[in-house]
């Protein structure tokens, strides 16, 4: 039976529950707080230069194709795909780094020069890596997380244990060479969590890097949620952006709709994209499933202080994607999940997309995206992202032996405030809830209110977890269980 869905957001989430939801022949109108689609997945333009101001990987291109191919479409009806190659690159020191390419043979290579016999080593971690995305990718996380039954199959059964050791203790059984640890070690922290803090099982996002590589989107990630935008017009939904939603009305323990400047809209169903914790906030205190204390008592995923950067020359010495891993990683770790502080020395990403990518910047020219991951409810001032600023490009000029400070043309940040700002994130955390075991499958906050008919919760606080692949995944799951309680 036709139903009037109203869907709070318009990130990767809430487009994907909103094609499936139009799909099933529902009228669904989707509303965004903000003036542009995409959620954290949106785009900043400056003097020529183009940014993605969220997520910047392109992981599990299988997911892309299973979300188009189920409209019976393909990824590149509506963007572009690049396989870089080199994947990216990780600094350890000045003249001291590791490039991994974008084929396991060579990546075995490069291992076997770090450290004698590791390239077989890790050719057999990749097939148990491999053999745990098959099983995880396509079948487990296309499950709600409604019962713990879900997770018992006859291949999980095999692994118990995987879920009860971790990444971590894993790898060091394996691997003595410390840079070869933390290059796989840095995969799972895409999960939201410590790679001690993370089950064995999932050595899966060591396959969708190594096994799997690393792509971008002509024009950036923005052109991935252009074209779910296109497909959700296509099959019929509707976008309302500017529309911040104060409140969702429940009468008689049942969601009747939603209410935007004080006006009320109905609707027969409701879903939330929007942050988990924010949208029990819309509702009366007697309708929140969790409370306060619960959300304290969460690991979340970590928040980040960005920066956009365009710079007037080429940049030498870096990769599109590169990591520099110079400072201690378990300190930097430690600041974030054990003691929350800004950390002393900070690890730091960058990623250069006009590397690959020449539509992103004018000729010439180096558009710099640099990201430092940072506990959640930190204090958020303009002097501290200046001082961390200094500290990452005085580390990147020494790294790459290159002049850049001088070559900067604008710089614009972003950080905890703004999470919390533009997206009601809780804490102004970046990724969402952090995938530990005690935050697995169906321990996840509940794609289906228990306290309200007809309310649904989409993205990364709920069910598979976080990450581009998990939202579009989360979107399936959310438009299933509508399809089977409605």
């Amino acid at each position: 039976m036709r139903k009037e869905i109203a869907i709070l957001g318009s990130g990767f989430s809430s487009l994907a529950a909103a094609c499936y939801l139009a799909q099933q022949g529902h009228a669904v109108t989707i509303y965004e707080k903000n003036s542009t689609v995409g959620g954290r997945a949106r785009q900043l333009k400056r003097d020529g230069f183009t940014f993605d101001i969220g997520p910047t990987w392109y992981w599990m291109p299988d997911v892309f194709e299973r979300f188009f191919a189920d409209f019976g479409k393909k990824p590149s009806d509506y963007y572009t795909l690049i396989k870089l190659n080199p994947a990216y690159q990780v600094y350890f020191g000045i003249k001291d780094f590791i490039t991994i390419s974008d084929n396991l043979e060579d990546i075995a290579a490069t291992f076997e020069a770090e450290e004698k016999g590791s390239g077989e080593i890790l050719k057999k971690f990749m097939k148990e890596a491999q053999s745990n995305y098959d099983i995880a990718i396509k079948d487990l996380v296309y499950r709600p997380g409604e019962s713990p039954l879900e997770l018992v199959t006859l291949e999980t059964a095999t692994r118990v244990g995987q879920f009860f050791s971790n990444i971590s203790r894993d790898i060091r059984k394996r691997f003595k060479n410390p840079k070869l640890i933390s290059i796989l070690e840095f995969p799972v922290l895409f999960l939201g969590a410590k790679p001690s803090d993370t089950p064995s099982f999932y050595s899966f996002m060591n396959f969708a890097d190594f096994g799997l590589g690393t792509w971008h989107p002509k024009n950036g990630m923005y052109s991935v949620i252009q074209g779910m935008e296109k497909l959700a017009r296509e099959l019929g939904v509707t976008i309302i952006t500017n529309a911040p939603v104060e409140k969702i009305e429940v009468v008689e323990k049942k969601a009747t709709g939603i209410r935007i400047n004080g006006t009320f809209t109905k609707a027969d169903i409701v879903v939330s994209g929007a942050d988990y914790h924010h949208t029990e906030q819309l509702l009366e205190p007697a309708y929140r499933a969790y409370s306060e204390s619960y959300w304290e008592n969460r690991t979340f995923a970590p928040s980040s202080l960005l920066f956009y950067v365009g710079l007037n020359k080429k940049l030498r010495n870096v990769e599109h994607h590169s990591l520099f891993f110079d400072v201690d990683f378990n300190a930097h770790a430690a600041s974030i999940y054990d003691h929350p502080e800004w950390p002393k020395e900070p690890l730091f990403y960058a990623s250069f997309p006009s590397k690959t990518d020449s539509n992103v910047a004018p000729e010439g020219h180096e558009a710099a995206i640099f990201l430092i991951p940072l506990a959640p409810g930190l204090e958020d001032t303009e002097a501290l992202r200046n001082t961390y600023f200094e500290k990452i490009i005085t580390r990147l000029e020494q790294l790459t032996e290159q002049p850049v400070r001088e070559h900067i043309l604008f710089k614009e940040s972003f950080c905890v405030n703004d999470f919390i700002k533009e997206y009601n994130s809780y804490k102004g955390n970046a990724y969402g809830m952090a995938n530990t075991l005690l935050q697995t499958a169906f321990l996840r906050p509940k794609l289906r209110s228990r306290k309200v008919k007809q309310l649904y919760f989409t993205g990364q606080l709920t069910v598979p977890g976080p990450g581009v692949p998990p939202s579009l995944i989360s979107g399936k799951l959310v438009a299933e269980l509508i399809a089977k309680y409605n």
